[in-house]
Formats: structure tokens, sequence, C-alpha cells
């Protein structure tokens, strides 16, 4: 098991979710551009390296987990508030409870990311993982400030959240190495559900995250170079 796919995992949504601390106010500009060059990268690592990937077994399923895979982001989503891809929303000022759903519907999104990882090849999705979880983490903490948790309380959750990844890399790992159960023959299956997850979030980012849907030119450029840094990485492979 790599010991630096777990810390770029757990530090980058960690870090995310403590950069609330640093932001105040509801401008969050910076923010936006984050989305939009991680969607982009996510869209481009799907497209040039994950699909081919899980295709190459010659699984005829596969198609239909990616299907699986982008249903299951929708319904999560029912819980999550969109919070996977940066929305932050308000809380009804008549009721402030703890937003139960949205933490857990995050930590299943999460947990399902790293279980991929432990095939061992998947540099670029790492990266893509850790830059995803940044904006996520971000949007939960803030949510969690908004519903009046405290300050030691909303770093719990946070850390909560930057474990679920590479639990999900640990338990794969686990499973493929340990005896429990061969990983490797359902691997482009599982891949299948990340796919249709990263497609379902890449797509919603790109569309939804500046008004009107357009695009500025700091978005153009932030979306460029995310696609960019995916199609390098995949040429770097050939």
């Amino acid at each position: 098991m790599a010991l630096w796919k777990i810390l770029v995992l757990f530090f980058g949504a960690f870090s995310g979710g403590m950069s609330v601390f640093l932001f105040k106010g509801d401008n969050h500009k910076n923010l936006k551009l984050v989305l939009s060059f991680s969607g982009a990268y996510l869209f481009g690592i799907t497209v040039l390296h994950l699909i081919p990937d899980a295709y190459h077994g010659n699984d005829n399923y596969v198609g239909v987990f990616i299907l699986i895979g982008f249903l299951f982001q929708i319904v999560l989503e029912q819980f999550s508030e969109g919070i996977e891809h940066g929305h932050m929303h308000k809380p009804n000022h008549e009721h402030v409870a703890f937003p139960l759903g949205i933490l857990i519907s995050l930590c299943i999104h999460a947990f399902l990311e790293g279980m991929p990882l432990a095939e061992g090849h998947q540099n670029q999705l790492v990266w893509g993982i850790a830059l995803h979880h940044i904006p996520a983490a971000f949007a939960l903490a803030t949510v969690l400030l908004t519903n009046k948790l405290s300050k030691g309380k909303t770093i719990s959750f946070v850390v909560l959240f930057a474990i679920m990844a590479p639990a999900g890399y640990f338990l794969s790992n686990a499973l493929s190495t340990g005896g429990i159960g061969n990983l490797q023959q359902y691997f482009n299956r599982i891949m299948g559900v990340v796919i249709g997850i990263f497609l379902h979030i890449s797509t919603t980012i790109l569309f939804e995250s500046s008004s009107d849907h357009k695009f500025t030119v700091r978005k153009l450029v932030a979306v460029l170079v995310g696609v960019g840094l995916a199609l390098v990485g995949f040429l770097s492979e050939l």
C-alpha cells in the first residue's frame, strides 16, 4: 500500500475543510476557479484514462455500472445537496439542525471513490480525487459552521470525511491482497461506478459553477489548464 496516496487523499480534503477558517464572507471567487479546474481535470482523466482502462478487460457490463454510478450520484445528491461539487446552501432559519444526510452521503461518495486505487497504477485518479475533495470539504465545513456547530466539531467531521477515501483504498487493498477476495475480477465494474460518479460531478461543475452557464476568461483558463494537465498525464504514459 502506497503511503503517499493516503497522505495526498487525506490532506487534500483536510486542507480544503480547514481553509474555511481563512476565507470569510460569501464571495468565494477563487473557490469557483478551483471547482472549474478540478471539474475539467476530472472530466479529462475520466475520458482519456479511466474509461479506456475500464473497457480494457472486455467486460460487456462496464457500461451498466457506469450508468449505475451516474444514477447513484443523483440519489446521493438528494441528501448531500450538491456539496460534492462545491454547492453551499444556507439552512432554513426556522430549523437549524445537524446535516446528517449531507455528512453520510458525502462520506459514502468519498469511500467509493477510494476503492479503485488499490489497483496500483491509478496515480492520476489519486490527484483527481484529492483536487475534487478540496472544494467539497470546504463546502462541508461551511455548511457545518452555518448550522451552528462549534469549530472543534466542524474539524472533527472534516477529519471524518478526509479519512473516507483512504479507508476505501485501504479496504480494497486488503480485499485484493489479504485472501478475503479477489478484487481484480471486480475492478473494472467498481471503476465503472466511479466513472459514472465522476461524469456526473465533472459535468455538473463545468456547467453550473458560473451564472447563466457562461464561461468567463478566468474560468476558461482554469478549464483549459485542468484538461491540459490531464492530457499531459495521458501522453506521458504512452
